[in-house]
């Protein structure tokens, strides 16, 4: 089995993400297995220019997890469609949002 998509540290979730950009309609489209293991797939409508795309990963993110924008924020890959991003918050209810993608598939 591969790696999950995330994983939890003591201030919340550290997401691998796979992000297609200029996309009809932004949303989360659900876990997906790379050879490194599983990234979540997320669909953007905004560019990849000037950091626009980035800007529209942290504001889908949030809404999803109900939290505010700054609370998400890319860490790593600011200029590749694999990004690594940090989810500020309650560890445990993250995962519980981050483990219904994983089991259902995306919902956002």
């Amino acid at each position: 089995m591969p790696a999950a998509f995330f994983r939890a540290d003591c201030s919340g979730l550290i997401l691998a993400l796979r992000v297609s950009p200029k996309a009809s309609r932004s949303q989360v489209l659900g876990p997906m297995d790379l050879p490194d293991g599983q990234a979540l797939k997320v669909a953007v409508s905004a560019p990849p220019d000037r950091g626009q795309a980035n800007e529209a990963v942290c504001e889908l993110l949030a809404d999803a997890f109900g939290l505010a924008k700054s609370a998400v924020s890319v860490i790593a890959g600011a200029t590749d469609r694999h990004k690594k991003v940090r989810v500020a918050g309650n560890p445990a209810l993250l995962a519980c949002v981050a483990e219904r993608w994983r089991a259902n598939g995306a919902k956002s």
